[in-house]
């Protein structure tokens, strides 16, 4: 279960609007937790309802670009305290050190980005960009090839965030499934 550079093979960013389907959410994180035993993989959460209620204060009463930029990569912080905890495995980690101890530590690490990224601060302060593109300048920040993003199986179109090409490195990989079986085969093909 080693990965050549000794980092993340697999980045898989768990779409908040799961949070709406818990079965397929708990189905989802069995998935995950089984694919770790052959798979150095790192959990990005999405920002889902919590990035939701962001959204909703910024129209009604109006935010800020990095007020709400920064409220909404806390929001996927409280979505990552959930998927640790539900998670057999999961840790939270807030730096790539962190990461690199809970995958030695044979664990699974759930990111909760806000310190990282408050620290580099990589990506425009915009609602074009959500966790998704966090998740695609997560996985080129890691060096990791390799992106899954498990949506909601009602999940519509645009599946992506207007800044995700921008943010995925050319290197790397990225697969959209939708959870439940399409999540299944792509996991075992891990």
């Amino acid at each position: 279960m080693t990965s050549p550079r000794g980092g993340v093979d697999l980045v898989i960013k768990v779409g908040g609007g799961l949070l709406a389907h818990p079965d397929c959410l708990v189905d989802s994180l069995t998935q995950i937790a089984a694919a770790a035993q052959r798979v150095r993989l790192l959990i990005v959460p999405g920002g889902g309802p919590f990035a939701d209620t962001i959204r909703a204060i910024d129209r009604d009463i109006g935010l800020g670009d990095d007020e709400a930029h920064w409220m909404a990569v806390l929001a996927m912080d409280q979505y990552a305290h959930l998927l640790a905890a539900k998670l057999e495995g999961g840790v939270l980690a807030h730096t790539k050190v962190a990461i690199s101890a809970a995958l030695d530590a044979g664990r699974i690490p759930v990111l909760a980005p806000y310190r990282w990224l408050r620290e580099v601060d990589p990506l425009p302060h915009s609602w074009d960009v959500t966790s998704d593109s966090l998740a695609a300048w997560i996985t080129g920040a890691l060096e990791s090839d390799r992106l899954l993003l498990v949506k909601p199986p009602d999940a519509e179109e645009p599946l992506v965030d207007a800044y995700f090409n921008e943010a995925l490195p050319r290197r790397v990989t990225s697969t959209i499934v939708a959870a439940g079986a399409p999540l299944r085969s792509v996991l075992e093909a891990c």
